[in-house]
């Protein structure tokens, strides 16, 4: 007979499995994969993205690198957002939208009016039957 595993040492490692994951999120190219496989559609991976909801909170926040990972959680709290990022246009749209994120955010100044208004009347791709 094997020796139970030691709990903490279980705790651990599934917190930094599901950390691992929740992190991965943050890649558009990532998320457009799982659409491709149809994973994003099975009820068993929703529940499962609703369950990983608890990263939002302070406590388990505060382990998070890439913050939209936390973003692209909450997205995929949507059926219309998990079928839409399957399309290449869609994972190219939120990787342009992280890129201009990060390329800006720590030099808000560098944002002209023109940009804000601009990005005021951004829409997201028509989608496509």
């Amino acid at each position: 007979m094997s020796q139970p595993e030691d709990p903490k040492a279980a705790n651990r490692a599934r917190f930094e499995l599901e950390l691992e994951f929740v992190q991965a999120l943050a890649n558009p190219f990532y998320l457009h994969s799982l659409a491709q496989q149809n994973i994003l559609n099975q009820p068993a991976f929703v529940n499962f993205l609703k369950y990983l909801l608890y990263w939002k909170e302070k406590d388990y926040a505060r382990f998070i690198h890439y913050p939209h990972a936390l973003h692209h959680l909450e997205l995929l709290q949507h059926a219309l957002f998990r079928s839409e990022i399957g399309k290449d246009e869609w994972r190219e749209y939120l990787n342009q939208k992280q890129f201009d994120h990060w390329r800006t955010w720590r030099e808000p100044y560098r944002i002209t009016p023109s940009q804000i208004a601009a990005g005021l009347q951004d829409q997201a791709p028509a989608t496509t039957a």
